[in-house]
């Protein structure tokens, strides 16, 4: 299931969504510029890799190491793995993100994103500790914007097309797309426990539980920051 857009229209720009947006090409336009082997060591060096998170929260020490490990929970949403790795996380940032950043107001969402990313990155490596792949992408935290967004917009239309079955556009609520999203999120995460990892986080390099974990988390935080308050005034003359 693909998104093409949606119907609830925002009242204020969203600047921190566009700004994340901005964020991650440029990081992206960087990788491209890194020969195979520097583009690795970045990865290695700023993307979450469970089993030095592990040791690191087992007060292990790491070599070469300059900075605190948990720093990569944060720099890791923001690297991706290839074109269409990061052409998918921005369609659904850009389609889902300017709404719930409506809802909270810039600074909280920004707060939320971060923090659903941390989060989701914490559930993928809860079930591969000892793993030596490299985590990364946006994921997890456009995943906690969706949870987010399928409790205050559940009844929004969607419109999305199914590649490879269905290429014409038909709506959707957000409910009905969103929750299948979870679902199959989190099938393909139990189905994943105790499969051989490939390059990126799980089976064919896809962060499962990531995105089941973000997506939980999102409707969480979600009205602990505030989706639910009344922020129509600020519209009222």
């Amino acid at each position: 299931m693909f998104p093409v857009s949606d119907d609830n229209p925002t009242r204020i720009t969203p600047y921190v969504t566009y700004g994340i947006i901005a964020v991650n090409v440029l990081v992206f336009i960087y990788q491209l510029s890194l020969t195979p082997p520097e583009l690795e060591n970045f990865f290695y060096t700023w993307a979450v890799v469970p089993s030095q998170l592990t040791k690191s929260l087992l007060g292990e020490p790491l070599q070469n190491q300059a900075f605190p490990e948990w720093i990569t929970l944060i720099t890791s949403q923001f690297l991706h793995g290839g074109f269409a790795h990061i052409a998918g996380n921005m369609l659904f940032l850009w389609i889902f993100g300017n709404n719930v950043e409506d809802r909270l107001g810039h600074v909280r969402f920004l707060i939320f994103y971060i923090a659903c990313g941390m989060l989701a990155a914490l559930t993928q490596w809860f079930f591969s500790a000892n793993s030596n792949i490299p985590s990364l992408g946006a994921s997890g935290a456009i995943a906690g914007v969706m949870g987010a967004y399928i409790l205050k917009f559940p009844g929004a239309a969607v419109t999305t097309i199914i590649p490879p079955f269905i290429f014409f556009p038909f709506r959707i609520p957000a409910w009905a797309y969103l929750g299948v999203w979870f679902i199959q999120q989190a099938f393909y995460g139990f189905a994943s426990l105790n499969v051989p990892a490939n390059i990126g986080m799980e089976q064919g390099g896809v962060a499962y539980w990531a995105h089941a974990g973000g997506f939980v988390f999102g409707a969480v935080l979600g009205p602990l920051l505030g989706l639910f308050s009344n922020r129509d005034k600020r519209y009222s003359p």
